[in-house]
């Protein structure tokens, strides 16, 4: 009941998105690694996720705090995985997502809207590029000069999603008279760049599927990358929307590890299987497993585990593993586990969420509420369930306590697990971590509850220690840059254990 491999793929590029650019970048032998697990799967596709963590000539104050990636890193990376029958793919968001670039003053006036803007009810510093300035492509166009000289590959994902402040500043008119046709010639002078440098060009999804019209004006030699993250995305109707366009696409699942600590194994299943079954059946030319960082990376990389096997699995041959036993898979493969228990461990630790519900929020409530403050629980709390549209999050002090039980239970079963691999030891600390922060999240939805006897003293000092280890485990796998700024959000709750103190 393991991953079976048969004569040839259903997917030719079977790809892994590690995000390196939401705080944490991996050290050399964390990526070295994780490139010999993706070959052992038959992998054969990686990208390094690019916002700012590249060590661009002329550009150092944008990444001098970021232990970027440099040069000869880049093509010893290159040289490791093309030894490996991995293509490296080269990766640099090009519009949204430049927010590390636009908080300096040196690039400020090339924000969409220099002042921020407000979402999902906060207010953000600028993240998206200014289309309609001429120096915004000149910025751009320089950062591919410096970037694709290191790689082997004939394919460039230039990202593009989620420019969230497009049309409601500088560009406002433009989008107003033209509508989609603003981002689309943003894309051909993209594509025109891309081409000067004898590549392919890869470009998210999320905004031209908007505007289904316009996705056959794209380059016929353009790829499209449909990206979606829950068990519910319509990769049906998006797929056959770019299939009728004549358009190359990808399917582009993820794995569910970020904002949720632990991982939802059953959503990345179902997420990972859906896109498999559609890309197939619409005629998608490669299947891009995604793994993302989202507020500050506190996920450890052995949570994605689930979703990296059953998607090398579903990706090579679907019919053959859709089914497959993954726990059993996951021992074998990745955790080579003699005791064949870590595999069933990993799930069933993947799986909490569900008892917590909702189950579709781009995350779960334990892992959310650690960055919570007191008087917003209720606020977020509905946010969640209004994402969700179906479940109510059960924050019963009855079913909180359950679920602690269960994660105690699931932590001291841990240690059984006999892992033979040269990270075995480091791999149980990071699950024990990850469970411990998920009991503290659950113990502070108690004491916001005013039931057990949870004293804000105690918690802030099992906060302070879980801090300290996660810290240290930071620094097992990835390079010191960003962590301080991941460590800073542990500041709310430290914050809030004060205040209650205070009050009381």
């Amino acid at each position: 009941p393991c991953l079976q491999i048969e004569d040839a793929p259903d997917f030719p590029q079977r790809g892994f998105m590690l995000d390196i650019s939401r705080d944490r970048v991996p050290t050399m032998d964390t990526l070295y690694q994780l490139i010999d697990d993706l070959a052992h799967l038959k992998i054969n596709h990686l990208q390094l996720y690019i916002e700012h963590t590249f060590a661009y000539p002329n550009h150092e104050q944008v990444w001098e705090l970021a232990s970027p990636i440099t040069s000869e890193e880049l093509l010893q990376l290159d040289r490791y995985c093309r030894e490996r029958h991995i293509h490296l793919v080269p990766n640099q968001n090009s519009l949204g997502h430049m927010e590390r670039w636009l908080k300096h003053p040196d690039y400020k006036q090339l924000a969409e809207m220099p002042d921020g803007f407000e979402i999902f009810g906060e207010w953000r510093s600028p993240s998206t590029l200014n289309p309609l300035d001429p120096q915004s492509i000149e910025l751009i166009s320089e950062l591919y000069k410096y970037l694709l000289p290191h790689f082997s590959s004939s394919l460039f994902n230039v990202g593009c999603d989620e420019p969230w402040e497009l049309g409601q500043g500088k560009s406002k008119e433009a989008v107003a008279e033209r509508g989609g046709n603003v981002y689309l010639d943003w894309l051909l002078k993209l594509h025109a760049l891309v081409a000067s440098h004898e590549r392919k060009m890869m470009v998210w999804g999320d905004i031209i599927i908007k505007y289904p019209d316009l996705i056959s004006e794209l380059p016929e030699d353009i790829i499209v990358m449909e990206w979606g993250y829950e068990a519910t995305h319509p990769f049906d109707a998006n797929c056959k929307k770019y299939a009728d366009a004549n358009i190359p696409f990808y399917v582009c699942p993820g794995t569910s590890s970020w904002n949720a600590l632990t991982g939802r194994a059953d959503n990345t299943i179902e997420n990972l299987k859906s896109a498999a079954k559609y890309g197939l059946q619409h005629g998608a030319i490669g299947y891009l497993i995604t793994d993302w960082g989202d507020k500050g990376h506190w996920q450890p990389l052995v949570a994605s585990y689930i979703g990296i096997a059953y998607g090398a699995g579903v990706s090579w041959c679907y019919q053959t593993n859709h089914d497959v036993d993954l726990a059993t898979a996951l021992n074998h493969h990745l955790y080579h586990d003699t005791s064949e228990t870590m595999g069933d461990l990993t799930m069933q630790l993947a799986n909490i969420y569900k008892q917590i519900k909702p189950e579709h929020i781009n995350g779960q409530v334990l892992a959310y509420a650690l960055q919570w403050k007191q008087a917003e629980l209720q606020q977020r709390l509905a946010q969640v369930e209004e994402w969700d549209g179906t479940d109510k999050a059960d924050i019963s002090p009855d079913n909180l306590r359950d679920t602690i039980t269960q994660l105690h239970t699931l932590r001291q079963k841990l240690s059984h697990a006999r892992i033979h691999r040269s990270d075995s030891d480091l791999i149980i600390l990071e699950w024990q971590q990850a469970t411990d922060l998920l009991i503290h999240g659950a113990e502070w939805l108690l004491m916001l509850q005013g039931v057990d006897e949870i004293t804000p003293i105690i918690q802030k000092r099992k906060l302070q220690q879980l801090m300290m280890t996660q810290r240290d485990l930071w620094l097992k796998r990835s390079r010191r840059g960003g962590l301080e700024d991941s460590m800073q959000r542990f500041e709310t709750l430290l914050d809030q254990y004060d205040q209650i103190t205070s009050t009381n």
